[in-house]
């Protein structure tokens, strides 16, 4: 009973949060929030669960992108169809880099991630230049056709879109949080031996938690080019790397509203800074280390605490 309280709770709350992205936001900026927010769930799912902190999601949110653009570019013209595909793509990729990946560690995952990031932004940018218009990127927001019921082409509809997939997918991330599968991640992130010695595999379950995460990065891309029907490598440029880990930390590690909140206040800050300072970021980063030497655990993680005690507090069930 009290862990079906518990589930009820998160799920109220993590609807009250996205929905109050778009009461209090403008609906562009609600929409750009909720897709940052599902760019970092992988990120954070990584980082706080694997222990695999990686300056390649640019990479994974770029064929995401790709992969919707090239159809709705050369192809076809249905969002749905785009947005699947490129989820494919993001699959596909995972499961072909993973199982090289997940073998390092530590430094060393980091940085080969960030090389296919560097390598990502180098192939669309120069060596498929002649398909992806390089710096021009692919513009196809006119080309796209109106879909019954919700019309991705609609800024309103779309964002009914988007916050179902985001709720959607923090469910998703709530139940293997929750699941032997998100116990074994931490274990692997914790205590490798152990883990090993009951029967588990260290590599399948890093390769699979990679897949995952790399997938709903992917994901995220595909609604990014669907949202502003235009995908240049501006998105994989080494200047945008570290961005999901950025607000990784900002919102929470491993807490799952911390993309949420993370999202929220990284994009505010960027959005209210750079109207006044034009080296917006170095604001960020000097505000980013107090956060981190305040609380060690971002926004999130230091309200955490404080909002159980409140509530469960007085919704205390005892069956």
């Amino acid at each position: 009973m009290v862990k079906a309280f518990k589930w009820s709770w998160g799920l109220l709350l993590a609807f009250f949060c996205l929905l109050l992205v778009r009461v209090f936001l403008p609906l562009p900026f609600a929409n750009e929030i909720i897709i940052f927010s599902i760019y970092t769930m992988g990120c954070n799912f990584l980082l706080g669960r694997v222990g695999f902190i990686s300056f390649g999601q640019p990479a994974y949110l770029a064929v995401g992108a790709y992969g919707t653009a090239f159809y709705l570019f050369y192809f076809g013209s249905n969002p749905y169809i785009g947005i699947l595909l490129g989820i494919v793509a993001g699959v596909v990729v995972a499961l072909i880099v993973g199982p090289f990946f997940v073998r390092l560690r530590s430094d060393y995952f980091a940085l080969v991630n960030l090389a296919l990031a560097v390598i990502m932004f180098y192939l669309f940018e120069k060596i498929l230049a002649k398909i992806t218009h390089g710096d021009n990127g692919l513009w196809f927001l006119t080309k796209m056709t109106a879909t019954p019921g919700l019309d991705l082409g609609s800024p309103s509809d779309f964002f009914i879109f988007v916050f179902l997939i985001a709720f959607v997918v923090w469910v998703l991330y709530k139940y293997l949080d929750d699941s032997i599968f998100g116990a074994c991640c931490l274990a692997t992130k914790t205590n490798e031996d152990k883990l090993k010695f009951l029967g588990y595999s260290n590599f399948n379950i890093r390769w699979l938690a990679f897949v995952i995460a790399n997938t709903t990065t992917a994901l995220a891309g595909s609604l990014y080019a669907v949202y502003f029907g235009f995908v240049s490598p501006e998105m994989t440029a080494p200047s945008r790397v570290a961005d999901p880990v950025i607000v990784t930390l900002l919102g929470g590690v491993g807490t799952l509203y911390g993309p949420i909140v993370g999202a929220f206040a990284y994009t505010g800050m960027k959005d209210l800074i750079s109207g006044y300072i034009a080296n917006w970021e170095l604001f960020i980063g000097l505000l980013l280390v107090f956060i981190m030497l305040a609380g060690e655990k971002g926004i999130w993680g230091t309200l955490e605490p404080i909002l159980k005690k409140i509530f469960f507090r007085k919704n205390n069930p005892t069956n």
